[in-house]
C-alpha cells in the first residue's frame, strides 16, 4: 500500500517536508510505504480553465502535475501538505491542488486525504479549510485526527519537532490514514465497491 505525500512548500526540505517524513516513519512502521514529491517550486502556473484535460486526462501544462496524476493513478492515499502564506497555503500549492484535481481527479476519487499545515504562528485553519475542500467534492474520505491537523515552526526545518502537540497531532492523523487504508482494502477484498454514478449534475439554477 502507498501514500502520495505532496510537499506544498517553496522549500524542498523545510518544515513542510520535516512533517511528511515524521507522517511517513509512522505510516512505515505500520507497513505502509509513501512517497514525498515537492510541487512547491515546480508547479508553472495556475489553471486556465482550457478544459484541455477533459481530453486526455492530463494537464496541458506538462509539468509536476502531469507526473503526480500518473503516480496518483498507484496511491491509495494522499497526505496534502503546505506552509501558511497569509492566512492561506502557498501559492503554487492552490495552483497545483486547482490542476491536479481538475485533470487528475479520477484518479483521487473514494481514496482518503490527510491534510497538513505548517505555520510560524497564524492562519492555520485557514489554510486546512483551503485546502480540505479539494478532497471534499471529489468523494474522497478526509482523515480526521484528535485536533486540527496543524503543526509550528519557522527557519530551521527541526523547529517543528519542538511542537509535541502538533506532532501528537500528526501521528493520530498518520495512524488514521493507514486504518482507513487498511479499512478500505479489506472492503474492496469482500466484495464492497463504492456506488459509482455515471456523471455528474449541474445546474444554473437555485429553488
Amino acid at each position: 500500500m502507498k501514500v502520495l505525500m505532496i510537499n506544498g512548500s517553496p522549500h524542498k526540505e523545510g518544515c513542510t517536508y520535516t512533517v511528511l517524513k515524521y507522517m511517513a516513519d509512522i505510516l512505515s512502521a505500520g507497513g505502509i510505504c509513501s512517497e514525498i514529491i515537492h510541487v512547491g517550486s515546480e508547479t508553472a502556473g495556475g489553471c486556465m480553465g482550457c478544459g484541455g484535460c477533459s481530453l486526455t486526462g492530463r494537464c496541458i501544462t506538462d509539468d509536476c502535475v502531469n507526473d503526480a496524476i500518473e503516480k496518483a493513478k498507484e496511491a491509495e492515499g494522499f497526505v496534502f501538505a503546505s506552509p501558511v502564506h497569509y492566512a492561506s497555503p502557498a501559492g503554487s500549492m492552490i495552483s497545483f491542488m486547482d490542476r491536479f484535481f481538475y485533470a487528475g481527479g479520477e484518479n483521487l476519487r473514494y481514496k482518503p486525504a490527510a491534510i497538513a499545515v505548517v505555520a510560524r504562528r497564524g492562519g492555520c485553519t485557514s489554510s486546512y479549510d483551503a485546502l480540505a475542500k479539494y478532497p471534499a467534492i471529489n468523494q474522497m474520505p478526509i482523515v480526521s485526527a484528535d485536533y486540527w491537523p496543524m503543526i509550528h515552526g519557522h527557519g530551521d526545518a527541526a523547529d517543528v519537532l519542538n511542537d509535541k502537540e502538533g506532532l501528537f497531532t500528526m501521528e493520530t492523523a498518520a495512524l488514521n490514514l493507514a486504518w482507513l487504508m487498511k479499512a478500505i482494502r479489506a472492503g474492496k477484498d469482500a466484495g464492497i465497491e463504492p456506488e459509482f454514478r455515471e456523471k455528474d449534475i449541474w445546474t444554473n439554477f437555485n429553488r
